[in-house]
């Protein structure tokens, strides 16, 4: 069987003004996963993007890292929801929910699981650009066309929502389950599949192996 190597973003830029670029920790991360798969022989015939400036940047970093340059494929399907727009419509509702600014990022990851059940539930944002049914649809097809693929190794950067998504579908999860795998799935990790065109089978999960050394642990981030 075909592999698939679905990657979350490296670190993006939380609280600044535009969150879709790469920290500096982020491009250190997407470089060195790059530089694990080259000492791991692992080679891409396909490199496939969201249409994000974080998940470009991020393949970018890999090849980098690799010392590759395979043209990347973007694919919209891939894409993050808005949760800027889904967080904004549940405050709408909820507007006690509300963490105050300075509050712990914690309060910020809570408030993002109930407005993404809420959402599931619709609850909220009739007049949201994306339904939660669009959403995974969306990334449904994003995976169906990788698995109709002739290709062998197929690397993807994509975002955790996207990747929870994924595991939702083929393990069958609830929608408290899948948004409890996406507030868990580290930057630059490793989620490792099987495919050919009847689906995908699950290797690996969240797997960081290119941080999680003494010399790199402070570089495993969640956001």
């Amino acid at each position: 069987m075909a592999q698939l190597y679905l990657v979350r973003h490296g670190q993006a830029s939380f609280g600044a003004a535009d969150y879709d670029k790469l920290s500096d920790i982020g491009h250190q991360q997407s470089k060195l996963l790059g530089q694990y798969f080259a000492q791991r022989d692992i080679v891409f015939d396909n490199v496939v993007t969201g249409d994000m400036r974080r998940h470009k940047e991020t393949a970018a970093g890999i090849q980098l890292g690799a010392e590759t340059d395979i043209p990347v494929i973007t694919d919209a399907g891939w894409n993050e929801f808005d949760f800027n727009a889904v967080v904004g419509a549940y405050l709408a509702v909820n507007p006690a929910a509300r963490p105050a600014n300075d509050a712990p990022r914690a309060e910020f990851y809570r408030l993002l699981r109930n407005a993404m059940f809420a959402w599931s539930k619709q609850e909220i944002g009739h007049d949201l650009s994306e339904s939660w049914e669009g959403f995974t649809s969306r990334v449904a097809g994003a995976v169906s066309r990788i698995c109709e693929s002739e290709s062998k190794n197929v690397l993807v950067a994509s975002s955790g929502g996207a990747i929870a998504i994924t595991m939702m579908h083929m393990l069958d999860l609830s929608v408290e389950k899948a948004v409890n795998f996406n507030l868990q799935i580290k930057n630059t990790s490793i989620n490792h599949f099987f495919f050919n065109r009847d689906g995908i089978q699950l290797s690996s999960f969240n797997n960081v192996g290119h941080l999680d050394l003494p010399e790199h642990k402070s570089l495993i981030t969640y956001s």
